[in-house]
């Protein structure tokens, strides 16, 4: 028997998608950029990401290889309009010797790994929390996790499916449980979460004309 919670998460998903279409996420060219980008993207807007990665890719440096090789300070410089550059140059440079000395530089051989044993692993580097190993695993690797983010958090406390004291893994698993392990399902619907969350749920919510207006809501419900 469906849960009401699946069948809620799954009409909301099937209203985003009709109301936005797909949202062709992630935006990278490759799985390496997938994982410069989700580290890079910390606290800062996407389209200063995508002008630190034209850099790297002006200098051939979407290259685990030419990334280990590459002195800091020059690494540095590329990334800079990402912005706390030296912060993010440390974990990129953390993460690639990682890369190197656990699996050979290979994504492959890393994406080998069982998905739990993986994901143990990754939020034990440096600079990798779980929003950013989550985004690693699904958008880079195509395995079946979540991601979850403050738009997730906000919209499902909304419409009362988790109470103000449910953290990062319990939203998580909110969502595995009670869909299928499904990796374009939990792709689109993360990217969909972004969307309705920074159109219509925001801080001050816009209510009206948002695909999820008719799930029951509380738009007084905090952060």
């Amino acid at each position: 028997m469906t849960s009401r919670t699946a069948k809620t998460l799954r009409e909301m998903y099937d209203a985003l998608l009709a109301a936005y279409g797909p949202q062709g996420w992630w935006p990278a060219q490759t799985a390496t950029e997938v994982i410069i980008g989700a580290i890079l993207t910390q606290n800062t807007a996407w389209r200063n990401v995508e002008r630190a990665i034209e850099n790297l890719r002006q200098a051939g440096a979407l290259d685990w290889a030419v990334l280990r090789d590459l002195p800091f300070e020059d690494l540095a410089e590329l990334v800079r309009p990402a912005g706390t550059f030296n912060v993010k140059t440390r974990r990129l440079k953390v993460f690639v010797n990682w890369l190197w000395e656990r699996f050979d530089g290979s994504l492959e051989r890393m994406f080998a790994m069982p998905l739990y044993a993986l994901r143990e692993e990754l939020l034990e580097v440096s600079g990798i929390g779980r929003e950013t190993a989550d985004a690693i695993l699904l958008y880079a690797g195509g395995l079946p996790t979540f991601v979850v983010d403050a738009y997730t958090a906000r919209i499902l406390r909304r419409h009362g499916l988790i109470d103000t004291e449910a953290g990062y893994e319990d939203i998580k698993e909110l969502f595995e449980s009670n869909l299928p392990a499904d990796t374009p399902m939990f792709n689109e619907y993360h990217a969909l979460l972004v969307h309705v969350g920074k159109t219509h749920c925001r801080p001050r919510p816009r209510c009206s004309a948002c695909p999820l207006e008719r799930f029951p809501h509380d738009v007084e419900t905090a952060d």
